[in-house]
């Protein structure tokens, strides 16, 4: 639950108080705190967001019925962008755009593949010296990922030491669900989305957590959250997604939400039409998670 503080204004200090009140409501995120911990959101003016469409133009992830999942990623994570885009409170970076990766992450990768790995195995050799002597516990929640090839795992690194860089507010990975049937030709069994945030013991895990459930609560009153059983129930805490800030490669002020949106081959997906409604409604809700987060209404 959130708890929601404001500073009271002195006797003498009412006149400044009432003269400043719309200037710091417009352009000031609100302190906040949590029943887990308190911790103030970035003063900071605009507050930074980072889309991450999942996968890209090599290697595109799911597929259904010649439905990419790198395009539909894509074609979500802009409709975000251009929800958020024109909000002054708020400057909004994305990591791919229709040609490929966008020239910040495609000049980032192009040029730092060493630092980057660098900044891989020194985060890996600190976590194994942490679990060692028992200061981190690896644990599993239950769910499998694809393992991913290296140089998709250096590219997702990237991504962590550029937003630890440039001082990134929030994360949100854009992805959407599949699973292992052998027919792929044919829709599976499960639909509904998934919200991940990262495991307690990540340093972002505080901060994230408020934003995650804020996220989930907004499309369960739309949608059905997964119906795979392993993801059902609620927002699920992840150690090990590069995206999560494995290996804590992301600092505690960088909030990072991973969304699989659905499964690929759910009917709201199943042609341009029907997928152009859903994503707007879904970026819509995602905005809204997002903006409500770092300014919260009072009631």
């Amino acid at each position: 639950m959130k708890i929601h503080k404001r500073t009271r204004p002195t006797s003498y200090g009412m006149s400044m108080f009432l003269s400043t009140l719309v200037l710091v409501f417009l352009t000031a995120p609100t302190f906040f705190a949590l029943a887990d911990g308190p911790f103030i959101a970035p003063l900071a003016v605009p507050i930074k967001i980072l889309i991450v469409p999942g996968h890209d133009n090599e290697v595109w992830g799911a597929e259904y019925n010649g439905m990419k999942e790198a395009d539909m990623t894509l074609a979500l994570g802009d409709d975000i962008l251009n929800n958020l885009k024109n909000n002054p409170r708020f400057k909004i970076y994305i990591t791919r755009d229709a040609i490929g990766y966008t020239k910040d992450f495609a000049s980032y990768f192009a040029s730092g593949m060493e630092a980057i790995t660098t900044f891989k195995n020194e985060a890996q050799k600190l976590m194994q010296k942490k679990i060692k002597i028992g200061t981190f516990k690896r644990k599993s929640n239950g769910i499998s990922h694809s393992s991913v090839k290296t140089p998709v795992a250096l590219r997702l690194y990237g991504i962590n030491k550029w937003a630890d860089e440039n001082k990134i507010d929030a994360i949100i990975h854009i992805h959407f669900n599949d699973d292992g049937r052998r027919n792929k030709s044919k829709p599976g069994p499960y639909k509904g989305f998934s919200v991940y945030m990262p495991d307690s013991q990540l340093p972002n895990s505080k901060t994230t957590r408020p934003l995650a459930i804020d996220i989930f609560n907004g499309l369960e009153k739309k949608y059905t959250d997964s119906t795979y059983l392993k993801s059902n129930g609620g927002v699920v805490t992840d150690q090990k997604l590069i995206a999560m800030g494995a290996n804590a490669t992301l600092l505690p002020s960088v909030r990072s939400v991973l969304v699989e949106y659905g499964f690929i081959y759910e009917d709201k997906f199943s042609t341009i039409p029907k997928r152009d409604s859903t994503f707007a409604t879904m970026a819509e809700v995602t905005t809204n998670a997002i903006i409500d987060y770092f300014y919260p209404k009072t009631y």
